[in-house]
């Protein structure tokens, strides 16, 4: 029986009472999203990135995407009402969210910030996000994940080159 971590986003989805399934496998580094899928055996579609953005004023948020999708930071920018939109440095990430890159969850982040969610995500019956840990992912149903979070929807996913 596997051991699973005890990190910031199971003690936040433990609180908020999610019902959810624990999934580990071997973290590979830039695997991403493909990795993890074909790890766990499920679609790329439904497992869902966590990535952390800034605005020209450096203010931080939260976009939850496809993990087979990117995201046009140009939509994104007139969507929230900013100028531009950049992904941020690993090191402002971890700083703010309490989380390593690679294992970075929208559950129990260290600083409040604005989380965006892909709209086409609501489709899915169940998806998989990460838990807090590089090699460690969640399952839950989508409408746990929108209960607890209460993200803003967005329509910014685009195809992968």
């Amino acid at each position: 029986m596997p051991t699973f971590p005890v990190t910031a986003a199971i003690r936040c989805l433990r609180a908020e009472l999610v019902v959810f399934t624990e999934h580990l496998y071997d973290y590979q580094e830039k695997g991403g999203t493909r990795a993890s899928s074909t790890a766990l055996g499920v679609d790329e579609h439904e497992v869902i990135k966590t990535l952390v953005m800034q605005d020209e004023e450096k203010r931080l948020c939260i976009v939850l995407m496809h993990g087979d999708r990117n995201v046009s930071t140009k939509n994104l920018a007139r969507q929230i009402g900013c100028k531009g939109v950049v992904p941020c440095t690993p090191e402002v990430a971890e700083k703010n969210t309490g989380y390593k890159v690679g294992g970075t969850s929208p559950f129990g982040i260290r600083k409040a910030m604005p989380i965006y969610l892909e709209s086409t995500i609501r489709e899915l019956d169940r998806i998989f996000i990460n838990g807090g840990g590089r090699g460690f992912l969640v399952s839950m149903s989508t409408s746990e994940l929108v209960r607890v979070l209460n993200p803003t929807l967005v329509d910014v996913g685009t195809e992968k080159a």
